[in-house]
C-alpha cells in the first residue's frame, strides 16, 4: 500500500496546515466535476481524501506513524485507499468541503446541505484484546467477536414497518436542515440548523418498524478479522475506522478502538523491547563454564556461560527480544545467572567441597578463615 504522506505529497514532519494545503490542491485537481467519467481521477480523489482523514486527525496520525496502515484500520487490499469500508463521495463532500475556501465550492447544493455541515457519527466501541508473547513477536491475525449496532434486517435500515415507507419531512422538505434568515445592521445572514421534526434525517416515519422501534438499527454479534502489528506493547491501541456502531440514517459509523494487553508469561518478563529470563546453574558449572540451551521467544538457542561467572550476572543475547514496531531490528534477551546451592550433601560430595574449600584458601588468602574472639 502507498504511504499516506506520499499520497498527500508531504513529509512526515509536515504541519497540519501544510497537509491541508497539499490535500486541497490534490482534491481540486482530481475533483469529479473537473474530471467527468474519469475513473482514475475518481480513485485518486478518494485515495487522497482517505489519507487526509488520517493525517488531519492527531490521534489517527499518531497511530499510523506507530503501526502503519493496520493501526488505522487500513488493510492490504480493497478500495483505493484500503480502508475497511472505504469513503463514499458523500462522506468526502460532507466532511471535507470546508477546506476549499470561498472562490471554488464543489460541494454546494449537491446533497441539499450547507457547506461545512458535519455528518453525525455513531458511538465508537472500545475493547481489550489479550495477547500472548508469541502474538507480539511475529504479529497475528485475530478474529474477534463483538456486539454492535447493525442495520435492521426487517426494515433494511429505513425504520418503517414492512409494507410502509418513510415519508418526506414537510418541515424541511426532506433536506434535514432548516435555514433561517435574519436581518441585522451588518446585512442579511443565514443560519442553518438540524430539522427538529425529523432530527436531520429528512424523513418522517408514521408506522415504525416493530423490530427496531423505527431507529433502523439492531444490536447484533459480529466477527471482525484484525491484523495485530508485531512489537505492540501493553497499553498500545489501534483504531479500525467505521467498525464501531452503525447509526441511523444520516449517521456515519463509529470506530472500533482496540487496546492491547499482554498475558503474563511463565518465565519471560518484558522490559521494553528486551526480554528477561533466568538460568540456574551449579557452582561447579560457574567455575568451569559451559554451554546451555535456553528458551527464547522464537524457540531455543545456545548460550555460552563463561568460566568464573558470578551469581546475578547478566548475559546478553543479541536480537532475541521483541521486534520494534514498524522497524526491522529487535531487542535483546537478558539472561540472569543464578547459582544453585545444594540443600543437602552426600558424604563424598561434602568431602570434595571441603577439599575444594581448602584449596581455595591456599590459592587466595582472602578465603582463609578468621577466628573471632
Amino acid at each position: 500500500m502507498r504511504d499516506l504522506y506520499e499520497i498527500i505529497g508531504v513529509d512526515k514532519n509536515a504541519s497540519l496546515n501544510d497537509i491541508k494545503k497539499s490535500y486541497r490542491k490534490i482534491a481540486m485537481k482530481y475533483h469529479p466535476d473537473k474530471n467527468p467519467d474519469d475513473k482514475e481521477a475518481e480513485i485518486k480523489f478518494k485515495e487522497s481524501a482517505e489519507a487526509y482523514a488520517v493525517l488531519s486527525d492527531e490521534n489517527k496520525r499518531r497511530q499510523y506513524d506507530q503501526f502503519g496502515h493496520a493501526g488505522v484500520g487500513m488493510g492490504d487490499s480493497g478500495g483505493a485507499g484500503g480502508f475497511q469500508g472505504g469513503m463514499s463521495m458523500e462522506d468526502i463532500f460532507s466532511n471535507f468541503g470546508d477546506i476549499f475556501g470561498g472562490d471554488f465550492d464543489p460541494f454546494g447544493g449537491i446533497f441539499g446541505g450547507s457547506r461545512g455541515s458535519r455528518v453525525k457519527k455513531a458511538r465508537d466501541l472500545k475493547i481489550t484484546l489479550n495477547l500472548d508473547y508469541s502474538d507480539i513477536v511475529s504479529g497475528a491475525e485475530k478474529v474477534i467477536k463483538i456486539k454492535r449496532h447493525e442495520t435492521c434486517d426487517t426494515c433494511s435500515g429505513n425504520g418503517a414497518q414492512h409494507g410502509s415507507m418513510p415519508t418526506s419531512c414537510l418541515q424541511c422538505n426532506g433536506v434535514g436542515q432548516i435555514k433561517q434568515m435574519s436581518q441585522s445592521f451588518f446585512g442579511q445572514s443565514v443560519t442553518v440548523r438540524e430539522c427538529p421534526v425529523c432530527s436531520g434525517s429528512g424523513d418522517v416515519i408514521k408506522d415504525p418498524c416493530r423490530s427496531c422501534g423505527g431507529n433502523g438499527i439492531q444490536r447484533k454479534s459480529v466477527e471482525i478479522k484484525i491484523k495485530v502489528p508485531a512489537g505492540v506493547a501493553d497499553g498500545n491501541y489501534m483504531t479500525l475506522n467505521r467498525q464501531g456502531n452503525k447509526g441511523p440514517k444520516g449517521f456515519e459509523s463509529g470506530d472500533l478502538i482496540i487496546f492491547f494487553e499482554e498475558n503474563r508469561h511463565s518465565f519471560f518478563t518484558r522490559n521494553g523491547e528486551d526480554v528477561i529470563t533466568q538460568a540456574t546453574i551449579q557452582f561447579s558449572d560457574a567455575a568451569l563454564g559451559l554451554t546451555l540451551e535456553v528458551p527464547t521467544l522464537d524457540g531455543k538457542a545456545k548460550l555460552k556461560i563463561p568460566s568464573g561467572i558470578q551469581s546475578g550476572q547478566i548475559l546478553r543475547m543479541k536480537g532475541k527480544g521483541f521486534p520494534k514496531v514498524r522497524g526491522s531490528s529487535r531487542g535483546d534477551q537478558l539472561v540472569r545467572i543464578q547459582l544453585e546451592t545444594p540443600i543437602s550433601l552426600s558424604a563424598n560430595y561434602k568431602k570434595l567441597v571441603e577439599e575444594m574449600s581448602k584449596l581455595n584458601g591456599k590459592l587466595d588468602p582472602k578465603f582463609n578463615r578468621v577466628e573471632l574472639d
